[in-house]
């Protein structure tokens, strides 16, 4: 029995060890489950999705609409202040007796309290207020809490707007970028095709040794270049990657954007739509109609202020409605009050010259956003222009310089022109070709800065 019983637990454990082998070689003997691409990899960034996550993302952006918020807050805060609030109170007093008896405003005596604040050596309170306060200075101050609030949505509108700009630039930066990296690319393959042609050439012994040497130094130079071109690229995905997501080396593509810049709306559309959704200017504005409402709060110090009281409920040595012998426990009472200021050694007569002199503060940086806003119309406006002319102008460089490029090979390999150049001409080409790419992205900027001046971004 013994020796069945070892053999029975060994055939079991040999049993397992064959299925888990079995087990292991089917796991790996299947293919790898395919990892999900992120969404980021998988669907190309639009402009809008970009501004909208780094809207997500700015801590600056998140302050301003904290900010608001609490400016809002205020606002409701204040209106709270102008309007009645209620209040219930309940309250038990035990007071020892002095050991003699009095009235106690009650019919019939009662034993009199050691305390004389007290009116009976046990008093109940069931009682709800309502109060309200009214000066000049809480109707001022609302109005001041609501310039603020109206000032930081303002500030709001112009954090999204700076931070629009930001985004603009770095998307299309990484655009042009890629483009650039694409144009050494091309260079890189054209150097190397000369230096191709140059070395056939100088076997068939039709040009000499230098020409081969003047290919290779430029095949050196567009290498380098191609180098730089890939690093700024990876720099500048870096740069949007901050803006856009937690981790900056998230993959992702972005959508391909038109090349050709949409004509400008007319001079007299863009000043009216600077003048009424610039969120600066409506800033200043506002922040002028806050310091103006300081100094109105600033001055009702010299007004009275006005209080009201109603209280109804219980003040009774009795917790219930009737007292002894049908006496009346619930009642409410009232109270009206005036307070003049008569004197406080001239602190609202400074108080009022300290406003003043903030509002004239605003009143001059209103001024000052006033200028600068025709300034930056004027720039924005004629930098918007010009770069979308130059597009156009750029180019038909660039097609001018393929096809002297080509005209200049043809001629090279007719033994009609030198290898200088065809240097001379590959290094036009590629230098027309990044003035392509940098003209479209300030094309993009400067279109970006104008619509966010006006608003309409």
């Amino acid at each position: 029995m013994f020796r069945s019983g070892v053999s029975l637990t060994h055939a079991a454990l040999l049993l397992a060890c064959a299925f888990c082998c079995a087990r292991i070689r089917a796991a790996e003997s299947l293919p790898e489950a395919p990892q999900p691409a992120s969404s980021a990899a998988a669907a190309p960034l639009t402009l809008d999705q970009a501004i909208a996550a780094a809207l997500a993302n700015d801590p600056a952006y998140n302050d301003a609409m904290a900010a608001s918020g609490s400016a809002r807050l205020d606002s409701a805060l204040a209106r709270a202040a102008l309007l009645p609030n209620a209040a219930a109170h309940g309250q038990y007093l035990y007071t020892q007796p002095n050991g003699v008896r009095n009235q106690a405003g009650q019919i019939g005596s009662q034993a009199a309290p050691r305390f004389i604040a007290n009116n009976a050596i046990r008093e109940y309170a069931a009682q709800v207020f309502v109060n309200e306060n009214l000066s000049f200075a809480g109707f001022a101050d609302y109005r001041r809490t609501r310039a603020l609030a109206a000032e930081s949505a303002a500030n709001l509108v112009s954090a999204r707007r700076d931070l629009v700009v930001r985004v603009v630039a770095a998307y299309f930066s990484v655009l042009s970028t890629a483009e650039k990296v694409n144009v050494a690319q091309r260079a890189l393959g054209e150097a190397q095709a000369f230096l191709d042609l140059t070395q056939k050439l100088e076997s068939g012994r039709e040009v000499a040794h230098a020409d081969v040497v003047k290919a290779d130094l430029e095949l050196q130079q567009r290498r380098r270049e191609c180098e730089d071109a890939t690093l700024a690229a990876e720099k500048s995905r870096l740069d949007l990657g901050v803006l856009l997501f937690p981790d900056p080396r998230t993959p992702y593509t972005l959508a391909a954007q038109s090349q050709t810049p949409e004509p400008l709306p007319s001079e007299a559309v863009i000043d009216d739509a600077a003048a009424r959704n610039n969120p600066d200017l409506r800033s200043a504005l506002e922040a002028l109609r806050a310091a103006h409402s300081e100094v109105v709060a600033a001055r009702a110090g010299y007004f009275p202020a006005i209080a009201f009281n109603y209280t109804y409920g219980i003040d009774a040595p009795q917790f219930a409605v009737n007292g002894p012998d049908s006496v009346q426990n619930l009642g409410y009472s009232a109270a009206a009050s005036v307070d003049f200021p008569l004197w406080d050694w001239l602190a609202t007569h400074d108080r009022v010259r300290q406003s003043q002199l903030r509002e004239q503060a605003a009143r001059a940086a209103l001024t000052t956003t006033q200028r600068q806003l025709i300034a930056q119309l004027e720039e924005y406006s004629h930098e918007a222009r010009v770069a979308s002319d130059q597009v156009a102008s750029l180019r038909s460089t660039v097609d001018t310089a393929r096809e002297s490029l080509r005209l200049t090979r043809l001629r090279y390999s007719a033994g009609e022109a030198s290898a200088l150049e065809v240097v001379d001409a590959e290094s036009a080409l590629a230098q027309s070709e990044g003035a392509l790419a940098d003209g479209i992205l300030r094309s993009h900027v400067a279109r970006a800065n104008l619509e966010t001046l006006t608003g309409s971004l």
